[in-house]
């Protein structure tokens, strides 16, 4: 009979391991984003809970009418169940909230469904977790952002200096404002282009003419002018 030894030095060694562990472990990973309101471009720092059991992405009914994001009513409520598969008892899913999140370098508008009597502010669920597939260090709590997708929603450079959602918000500002005069410039461009272009014509018509005029007194006798 084949057996498997065991050492139990070493056994008791790594029973001793995880109990240091456990005696450490996280019982959350919180993540801090930035939320910013799509209508007034008006945001707040809040701290978010990463949930791999949660199959959507929720935000709190009172935190929603505190900071006073507009609800958008849902065709057809949703009912919430619990991890036992039982009805949640604050009801279902009427309203959801469109919002922009801000997080690591990371910009994206997502409609966040909104549950009354929520523990968290805002929970990032399973469909957050599988788009950016982030690396979480479960000791530590560290979240970091190296595998997501192009698709993702990406636009920004990691921010050192300035944390959070209102870095990130000034430099798109810096970015549009870049855009807009570098439109305006080959907009001035163009008109000086079209100027110039107008400006030969005209010269060349004003030859033309003076050429053709000068052809036809050539083919009319001088007795004939006055």
């Amino acid at each position: 009979m084949t057996g498997i030894n065991i050492d139990t030095p070493k056994s008791e060694g790594m029973e001793e391991k995880v109990r240091k562990v456990e005696g450490k472990m996280l019982r959350k990973v919180m993540v801090k984003i930035g939320l910013e309101r799509v209508d007034t471009q008006e945001g707040i720092t809040v701290e978010a809970l990463l949930d791999s059991g949660a199959t959507g992405l929720v935000m709190s009914l009172e935190f929603v009418r505190k900071q006073g994001f507009k609800l958008k009513k849902l065709e057809r409520p949703m009912n919430v169940r619990n991890v036992d598969g039982s009805l949640n008892k604050e009801g279902p899913i009427e309203h959801t909230v469109d919002i922009n999140i801000y997080y690591q370098g990371h910009r994206e508008k997502m409609e966040i469904d909104v549950i009354e009597g929520q523990k968290w502010t805002v929970i990032l669920g399973m469909p957050w977790l599988a788009c950016h597939n982030p690396e979480i260090d479960w000791r530590t709590g560290e979240v970091k952002m190296t595998r997501c997708p192009e698709e993702c929603g990406k636009q920004w450079r990691l921010v050192q200096e300035k944390s959070g959602w209102k870095k990130q918000k000034e430099e798109e500002v810096e970015k549009k404002r870049e855009e807009k005069d570098k439109k305006k410039k080959q907009k001035k461009g163009k008109m000086m282009e079209i100027k110039k272009v107008a400006k030969e014509w005209e010269i060349w018509n004003k030859e033309e003419e003076a050429a053709k005029s000068e052809e036809e007194a050539k083919m009319v006798p001088e007795k004939f002018y006055l």
